[in-house]
């Protein structure tokens, strides 16, 4: 009977909860059994960890019963995130690679059939609340995620993000009594260490020095501005407004590095954050007959709406004409 404990994070909401997969093999009938209130996108990981270990060339125990726990229990648990550390803690319960090195590391990461690590969205949370974890607890966790998510993640000022493009790139970093696991890898390798990006120059937004004419809505659009306050522009079609209001960001002071991440980890949970606009206000333009839950989010497990994708930006929407 063997157990290994490996950790990774739920999203819920705009937070992301810590949560430890427990996995036990034992014997008995062969079996596959996962609880912990997981959706069906995460039971659905049995399949996809079983294929990925035997096609990785690494041995499956087909012939234990297997046990994976996502506790606590009574937290929600969504999306594929979970497969790479399943996949994790079947490898070291079953004695392939060393249970004890995975003490200090959080992964995430969804799995092809071939082994390969797919992005997950929310990388920039994770990171986000395991660099306040590890400041509260005067502790460092390395965080691995798949390419596409560890750049995410890296934005995050000091924290401590590992890209892995295969399970056993990963695999290779926890080998038992291997002195390669000590040492860094070559950039080359599929496994990398990725440095904190750093907020750039100031983006370039659309100037509101175009428009020709429209003084008295360009003087309303200084002083909101300049006092926070919100704008209702009112007119018939084609008399400017969403080209005045696709300009207000313009106007605004740059992003600092807290507001940025704010921003930025609000679109990495919508699946909607770019590496190229990072650092820049968000403008969205909900359609005007969009629903209450497009606007406020919601849903299960819930998302972010349109008002919250324009944190620290610009939102506005066409109404009159």
């Amino acid at each position: 009977m063997s157990l290994s404990l490996v950790h990774s994070r739920a999203l819920l909401g705009l937070e992301a909860r810590p949560v430890c997969v427990e996995v036990h093999l034992a014997n008995g009938l062969p079996s596959f059994t996962l609880v912990g209130l997981a959706d069906t996108g995460v039971k659905e990981a049995r399949e996809r960890v079983r294929s990925a270990i035997a096609n990785a060339g690494l041995e499956f125990p087909s012939n234990k019963r297997i046990t994976v726990n996502l506790a606590p229990a009574d937290l929600p648990k969504d999306s594929g995130r979970f497969d790479l550390p399943i996949a994790l803690g079947i490898l070291a319960a079953s004695g392939q690679i060393d249970a004890a090195r995975l003490a200090g590391w959080e992964f995430a990461g969804e799995l092809s059939l071939g082994g390969e690590l797919r992005p997950v969205r929310g990388a920039l949370a994770m990171s986000l609340a395991l660099h306040r974890h590890d400041a509260a607890a005067a502790a460092v966790t390395r965080l691995v995620l798949p390419p596409g998510s560890a750049e995410e993640a890296a934005l995050v000022p000091q924290a401590q993000v590992y890209r892995a493009r295969h399970l056993l790139d990963v695999v290779a970093r926890f080998l038992p009594d291997s002195a390669a696991a000590h040492a860094e890898p070559p950039e080359a390798s599929g496994w990398t260490r990725l440095a904190c990006t750093a907020l750039g120059a100031a983006p370039a937004y659309p100037d509101l020095a175009d428009v020709k004419g429209q003084a008295a809505a360009k003087r309303a659009l200084e002083i909101a501005a300049a006092g926070g306050h919100s704008l209702l522009m009112v007119g018939p079609p084609g008399s400017g407004k969403s080209m005045l209001a696709q300009r207000f960001a313009g106007l605004l002071p740059p992003m600092d590095t807290l507001e940025a991440l704010e921003s930025a980890a609000v679109a990495s949970l919508a699946g909607r954050f770019a590496l190229e606009r990072w650092g820049q206000r968000p403008t969205c333009a909900p359609h005007h007959s969009a629903s209450a839950v497009a606007l406020v989010g919601g849903g299960s497990p819930p998302r972010p709406g349109e008002i919250s994708l324009a944190h620290h930006g610009v939102l506005f929407m066409v109404i009159a004409g």
